[in-house]
């Protein structure tokens, strides 16, 4: 990252330039605004005292006797002079009313006529004071009208003028005052700077703006390159990282920095984790249609919570090498049940053959070897996973096993999956729920214990179908069978069979009936099915057929 001259100075060294160059502006910026107000204020005074020395000369009883008389500039001027001179100001006229000049600091002005164009007002007896500029600078004017000695009528008016200071004259007369004061607060300034900057740059942990910024950049990269979503959230319950595989899993966008935690994952533990400061590892929780294994973590500062973060992986495939082995095991013990059945089988073949039945032996054993190579050419042929095939026939020995007879309706046929079911996930439907049918059809205690499994593909969907004679479910129970950990039989790992098959059908966009009574349970699942090409084996089962 290519870095201006700039930003190549420390943190501490950028906040004291600027720091400075904030003193100056401010200074620079200000002086004209305190001088206006300065000016103004100036502005008063001399207009209060060029008002008084003009009501002095308009009350004094030679001025009201000679305005109005000829030659009476002679005795006029004097006294006018006078008191400028004592009271320091720039001129003192007095006017007749005819505007004519009685006096003036420069005698060839007296007795011409008086344009300053704002004493009009004057002449109708008001007393004001005004702002001129000339040719000398701003001045500061007082009028004041002259009465006669019985106050009856107007006779003239005395003007007072005094010269305003001009800005660079005040600015030469304050320059040592401002001039300290810019350096007082430079240093100052600079001073507070430096000072905070050492304490940013220690909360920063020595690390400067580019650096971090780097570090931002590369902490952005490896959230975004990690195969686990990441969310993390402030005191406030909002959030403030989320990464992008987390905003796939999750169906958001970047926008959802910031807002409520609880409005995007209404389902949420982070902000129980951050009250409780205790963290949860590999905690399995489905969000939409997914299932999710995440870790949740409170976030410490300085030994105080101020946040919580949590990591957490799609299951979905993990979920499906987990189902896949849940396969396996039900073959083995559907290996373990053929293998106890053979057992049997061949107790029985021996006892013939040592009672000489040899005949009854013979048709013993091809009576079983049809039956057997019968079986398993209607799955091989009507069933395009053979996966599925090897569970139902693991189940017919795991029902004679237990004493029952299952029932597989020789009109099933799988020509296809589900798009959204793989074949894992079907072996865990299908095998739960026969195992708990067998279960349930086994501890009646009747004489002919049946279990009924039917499954049809049809080009808009998969219907399983699986029926016992049991004593069926409870109705305060029904709702309680598909939750996790629920069982009636109780025991440790039990009771989340029925979960998962709830999980994996709604999660396909199926659904699940049950009919259940004292005679039996029917449960029936529907599987949509979208657009796929049949499997070879179901094509050359149907050009068999």
């Amino acid at each position: 990252m290519r870095l201006d001259p700039l930003q190549r100075l420390s943190v501490r060294t950028q906040i004291a330039l600027l720091a400075a160059g904030l003193v100056l502006l401010s200074v620079s910026a200000g002086t004209p605004v305190l001088w206006v107000s300065a000016t103004r204020a100036v502005e008063q005074e001399l207009g209060r005292r060029a008002l008084h020395v003009g009501q002095t000369v308009a009350a004094m009883t030679q001025v009201q006797a000679n305005v109005s008389q000829p030659g009476g500039e002679q005795v006029i001027q004097p006294i006018a002079e006078r008191l400028r001179v004592i009271n320091d100001v720039a001129y003192v006229v007095v006017l007749d009313m005819a505007h004519r000049r009685l006096s003036h600091p420069v005698e060839s002005r007296i007795g011409t006529l008086f344009t300053g164009g704002d004493e009009g007002p004057a002449f109708a007896e008001h007393t004001y004071v005004s702002r001129a500029r000339g040719i000398n600078g701003n001045s500061v004017r007082a009028f004041v009208p002259i009465m006669s000695t019985d106050g009856t009528e107007q006779i003239g008016v005395v003007v007072v003028g005094i010269m305003a200071p001009s800005f660079a004259a005040t600015l030469r007369e304050n320059r040592p005052a401002l001039l300290g004061t810019l350096a007082a607060a430079t240093v100052v300034g600079l001073i507070g700077a430096w000072l905070l900057g050492g304490r940013i740059r220690r909360q920063l942990l020595g690390l400067e703006p580019p650096v971090i910024a780097r570090l931002l950049q590369e902490r952005a990269a490896i959230l975004d390159a990690v195969g686990e979503g990441l969310v993390a959230i402030d005191r406030e319950e909002r959030i403030t990282v989320i990464n992008d595989e987390a905003r796939r899993m999750l169906g958001v966008g970047p926008e959802v920095v910031g807002r409520s935690i609880r409005e995007v994952i209404p389902t949420t533990r982070l902000p129980g984790i951050m009250r409780s400061g205790e963290p949860e590892y590999n905690q399995e929780n489905i969000i939409g249609s997914r299932m999710i294994l995440a870790n949740r973590v409170p976030v410490r500062l300085g030994g105080e919570i101020v946040g919580a973060v949590s990591t957490f992986r799609d299951r979905t495939e993990v979920n499906r090498l987990a189902e896949e082995l849940t396969g396996v095991t039900k073959f083995v013990d559907a290996l373990r049940a053929q293998n106890h059945e053979h057992l049997n089988r061949l107790h029985t073949i021996a006892g013939l053959v040592q009672l000489g039945k040899y005949d009854q032996a013979v048709d013993y054993i091809v009576s079983m070897a049809e039956r057997q190579q019968d079986l398993a050419r209607f799955l091989a042929r009507h069933f395009c996973d053979h996966r599925i095939g090897g569970l139902l026939l693991g189940k017919v020995y795991r029902a004679r096993e237990l004493g029952l007879t299952l029932d597989i309706d020789r009109r099933s046929h799988l020509d296809r999956l589900p798009p959204r079911v793989d074949a894992g996930a079907l072996v865990v439907v299908l095998g739960n729920l026969l195992e708990n049918a067998m279960e349930a059809a086994a501890g009646t205690g009747l004489p002919r214990r049946r279990v009924y499994c039917r499954l049809h593909d049809t080009d808009t969907g998969l219907l399983l179908e699986i029926r016992d004679n049991g004593p069926g479910i409870a109705p305060e129970i029904q709702a309680d069978i598909w939750n996790p950990g629920f069982s009636t039989r109780g025991g440790e790992h039990r009771g989340f069979g029925l979960a998962l098959v709830r999980q994996h059908v709604h999660s396909a966009g199926g659904n699940i009936e049950l009919d259940t009574g004292p005679r039996g349970t029917r449960v029936r699942v529907w599987l949509p099915m979208g657009r796929g090409r049949r499997s070879r084996t179901a094509a050359a089962r149907t050009g068999k057929e």
